[in-house]
């Protein structure tokens, strides 16, 4: 039987260890190139994910079937936003861009969720977070610019960089929906309900890949992705997150999400063999400070 210090003892090594499941995303999305499409490597995470939370929450999700059917559209909304903008247009991205921008620009969306959080919930910001909203935003920007201010016509522009940041801004507006979208669901039951949405979404841009004479035939790798993406940075990184803000509380677990751009660089390096280049360190010195200004709320009630 697991007493409440070995569940805590558990929850602190688990706040190292969710951070690096989320980067195996990364280099299943810089593997992918060549051997899954992009939109069937997402449909294939979520289904199978899905199939299994499903089963997990089944009860749960048979007796809220009424209010599910009547809030398909929220689902469907959210799973558009979560699993194609967030799934198959971050491996659509990394087809061009490298796994350390993709972490380091993905590492801005706190700070949009705060600004939205500000704007569009009615929140409350303090001139401290919105010094905090400037200075992520740059250290973004100069990480896709590759650190060449002075010579923007230089650049030599990547456009999945620009997929990215779509990605990016879509996962604020997944964040800000559910707070906005309450529901009696459990999280799993939800993100459960959410890959259902998410998958009738997939489906039709998955077929059309499969249509194409271009298109990876399905071979043991392709299985090997789908399986790493929908166990490590899907379930596991989801359970792992989950039951850390259920043992530590959720300010406790939310500073585990800083080292996100920590581990996705080390990853980038050291199995990747991306190079790291002085925009990405100042891009990093810029973004992770900014997320903490914009992240710290001035009284209980603020959006931490």
């Amino acid at each position: 039987m697991k007493t409440p210090e070995s569940r805590e003892r558990l929850a602190l090594w688990l706040l190292w260890i969710t951070p690096a499941l989320w980067s195996v995303n990364y280099i299943v999305a810089r593997t992918a190139p060549g051997v899954i499409s992009p939109h069937m490597l997402a449909l294939g995470r979520w289904a199978l994910a899905g199939f299994i939370l499903t089963w997990i929450a089944r009860t749960e999700l048979w007796h809220a079937r009424h209010g599910l059917m009547k809030a398909a559209w929220q689902y469907l909304v959210l799973g558009a936003l979560g699993m194609l903008v967030c799934g198959a247009w971050v491996y659509q991205g990394a087809q061009t861009t490298t796994a350390m921008n993709i972490a380091l620009i993905y590492a801005a969306s706190p700070v949009l969720i705060a600004l939205g959080a500000v704007l569009w919930l009615g929140e409350r910001f303090s001139a401290r977070q919105a010094l905090g909203v400037v200075i992520a935003l740059s250290g973004v920007f100069h990480v896709v610019v590759k650190g060449q201010w002075a010579s923007l016509n230089q650049v030599q522009w990547v456009t999945g960089d620009g997929w990215i940041v779509l990605a990016m801004m879509s996962w604020a507006g997944y964040a800000l929906l559910q707070k906005k979208w309450a529901s009696p669901l459990s999280a799993t039951a939800r993100l459960a309900a959410i890959c259902m949405g998410g998958v009738l979404v997939l489906l039709p841009f998955a077929t059309w890949e499969c249509l194409q004479t271009n298109t990876p035939h399905w071979s043991l790798h392709a299985t090997w992705l789908v399986l790493s993406a929908a166990l490590l940075p899907g379930i596991g990184a989801y359970w792992a997150y989950g039951f850390c803000q259920k043992v530590l509380g959720a300010s406790r677990v939310a500073a585990s999400l800083y080292m996100g751009p920590l581990y996705g660089g080390l990853t980038a390096w050291l199995i990747l063999g991306e190079s790291l280049g002085w925009h990405h360190v100042m891009g990093a010195l810029l973004i992770l400070p900014g997320i903490y200004l914009a992240s710290r709320s001035t009284k209980p009630s603020a959006l931490a």
